[in-house]
């Protein structure tokens, strides 16, 4: 017998389960399904700065705000500037206002885990596709052989959304971009230099086309981003599995740039990871489809120059759950006037993100993003 559920929420990333939890909240259970094993299969990333105006709003429409603000990283919005000689810029210190404080991703994917009943959510459960059964429901396939329908089904399972070709065609595009991310661990005694180097928050040091993206996290260590323009193609030339050769092959890009950046890649512990950057077209809207909707990456898709990619999947989870308990009983008049604030939002966001890109590797960088920051203040 096929198992039905009223709500199906794919994906228990951030916006999954801050959907899921505003919900539960209103009294409007929800079943969530991830394709990882356990909470504990992967690391969830590093820091992020939870924005006052997307990313805390949605934790106060979830009641967690206050247990939130005992997750905060102190001296987490620092700021360092540097070019490719490691010359500071620009450097601010943490003024504590909070408007955005950073916090461990995977501390507050466990708030919101646990905030959750424990039968929520779903693990070792990889969705293989999604169709409609007509009057707005859908059948839904698990790798594993099973399916399960629903009345509601929201795609909150990131870049490769495996619901979203039930609203949309479009597909994440290489943005020319690719990042490699290594960690320098016990940062204060294993690699003090670094540490000072970096700051206690986030830190750039930029050039003509690359450079580093870091910050010293919860756990004293520092999660360190080196970004390259290049082709889609170049992960594929090296090895990763072979530490010290990809090292090299990265340390290459970086000659003549100072000891103390090309550092970070030399005293890197444990394995370098590629990371090559995506987005969905600027402004990715569909059709209102009865019976389903996106959320997050899955919806918009955006390089991480912004810093918007958590805090907006945070909120639209926020908003779809009060339009769901605004509307109750009418699904699609809530869907409707969910897709009407996400659309123009998430477009104003992604452009945002490409712009900052372009700043960030701009011939004579870090010039340009200096000059965003004096224009903000």
């Amino acid at each position: 017998m096929t198992t039905h559920h009223r709500i199906a929420i794919i994906g228990a990333g951030l916006g999954g389960l801050t959907l899921a939890r505003v919900l539960h909240v209103n009294g409007i259970e929800a079943a969530v399904f991830d394709l990882d094993a356990s909470p504990s299969a992967r690391t969830q990333g590093g820091m992020l700065d939870i924005h006052e105006e997307s990313g805390q709003a949605a934790l106060r429409a979830a009641g967690l705000h206050d247990e939130f603000r005992k997750l905060v990283h102190p001296g987490g919005e620092a700021l360092r500037i540097l070019d490719q000689h490691a010359v500071v810029h620009l450097e601010e210190t943490d003024d504590g206002d909070g408007g955005r404080p950073e916090v461990a991703r995977g501390d507050l994917r466990d708030l919101l885990l646990g905030s959750l009943p424990e039968s929520t959510v779903r693990w070792g459960a990889k969705v293989t596709g999604a169709h409609p059964l007509g009057d707005g429901g859908h059948e839904v396939t698990l790798a594993d052989g099973t399916a399960f329908t629903t009345d509601l089904l929201i795609g909150a399972d990131g870049a490769w959304s495996r619901v979203r070709p039930l609203v949309s065609d479009a597909e994440p595009a290489y943005e020319g971009v690719s990042f490699v991310e290594l960690h320098l661990n016990d940062a204060e005694n294993r690699h003090p230099a670094s540490a000072a180097l970096v700051g206690s928050g986030m830190f750039f040091a930029l050039g003509t086309g690359k450079g580093f993206l870091a910050h010293h996290d919860a756990t004293g260590s520092l999660h360190v981003y080196i970004a390259l323009k290049t082709a889609e193609d170049w992960i594929s030339t090296i090895d990763f599995s072979d530490t010290a050769a990809a090292k090299a092959a990265v340390l290459d890009h970086f000659e003549g740039w100072g000891a103390g950046l090309r550092a970070l890649i030399t005293d890197a512990d444990g394995a370098l990871t590629p990371r090559p950057i995506h987005a969905l077209p600027i402004g990715h809207r569909w059709e209102r489809v009865p019976g389903v909707t996106l959320l997050g990456d899955a919806a918009h898709l955006m390089s991480p120059f912004a810093g918007e990619g958590a805090n907006l999947a945070m909120l639209d989870g926020a908003e779809l759950g009060l339009a769901l308990v605004t509307n109750p009983g009418d699904v699609e008049a809530a869907l409707g006037a969910y897709e009407a604030a996400l659309f123009p939002r998430s477009e104003a966001s992604a452009a945002e993100s490409a712009e900052s890109l372009v700043l960030c590797f701009a011939e004579d960088s870090p010039k340009p993003l200096l000059e965003r920051f004096a224009s903000y203040r």
